[in-house]
């Protein structure tokens, strides 16, 4: 059995903390040989290269952000258990890291978000946005603990991950005050209507689709968002007609808008994603709960 030196372990955390072995023989009070040359121990020992110089200070590489990740787990665990044997709280806020897909209403992540922030334990949120496969590759190594998304993770994307399903809500149907007769004769009257619809790599854009061509309604495009607070703007002085899921409908309804219709023909679905089966981590876990509890209580079909 291979036992991991964990006074290697910790020099390289402390040097990848500070950005250099200068500040981090400071912070240990060793000297500055020392620490390098046991930190090439622990490289050799697992094999790969953790540090590479970037002018003049040092950087993670791709395997050292794996052991950086590792290394604060294993520390952070360290003092929370000393902290628990003297029966005191270690006043370290918690890191939970969140990818976000770049696809998601900014309303409904933080809505998701929100029953972490309220856990007893103090939370430090970490939230990074990209598209989907971006984040699924860095919960693939462990750099973000749950990949918030519109759509399930895919066997293409060739990862062991896990899909909890938070909610799912029907769509509404909003247009701006000049446009509020779209309301007669819905859904009719939204052939030929101006509309804003969301990019095409987003699941309500093709469910949308797919539900005016059952409908044979073809409304008139007048632009395509990547961002919904965008599209917002754009509707609020009158271009067109949108649609959201509808547990954004009351939010949306207080910038002026006016509900024309709506169907639970569309579906729009809200994943979790994670690397681990049984939720560990409490903010993983007050996230999943909460969100099947409240926030689409009210709104799924």
């Amino acid at each position: 059995m291979e036992w991991l030196n964990y006074h290697h372990l910790l020099y390289f955390w402390t040097v990848a903390r500070t950005g250099s072995v200068v500040a981090a023989s400071k912070e240990l009070r060793l000297a500055s040989p020392t620490i390098s040359s046991q930190i090439r121990k622990l490289e050799n020992d697992l094999g790969e290269q953790l540090l590479r110089r970037s002018g003049r200070k040092l950087v993670l590489t791709d395997m050292g952000r794996i052991a950086m990740r590792y290394a604060e787990e294993i520390f952070s665990l360290g003092q929370e258990f000393t902290s628990t044997m003297k029966e005191r709280p270690t006043g370290r806020p918690l890191r939970f890291c969140v990818g976000i897909a770049d696809v998601l209403p900014k309303t409904i992540a933080f809505r998701l978000l929100q029953p972490a922030l309220r856990l007893r334990i103090p939370i430090h949120l970490i939230c990074r946005e990209d598209r989907p496969d971006h984040l699924l590759a860095d919960l693939a190594v462990h750099d973000v603990d749950l990949v918030l998304s519109d759509a399930p993770s895919s066997p293409a994307a060739n990862i062991r991950a896990f899909n909890h399903l938070l909610g799912e809500s029907g769509v509404s149907f909003l247009a701006p005050k000049k446009l509020w007769n779209l309301k007669k004769g819905f859904p009719r009257s939204l052939d030929g209507a101006p509309f804003l619809l969301p990019l095409d790599n987003t699941a309500l854009r093709r469910d949308l689709e797919e539900w005016f061509y059952s409908q044979n309604l073809r409304p008139t495009v007048m632009g395509e968002f990547a961002d919904l607070a965008l599209l917002r703007v754009f509707a609020e002085e009158g271009l067109g007609a949108f649609a959201v899921p509808t547990v954004m409908e009351e939010q949306m309804l207080r910038y002026g808008f006016h509900k024309v219709g709506g169907t639970r023909k569309i579906t729009v679905r809200f994943y979790a994603i994670s690397v681990e089966r049984q939720l560990r981590h409490p903010g993983v876990a007050a996230v999943c709960e909460a969100s099947k509890n409240s926030l689409f209580s009210r709104v799924t079909p």
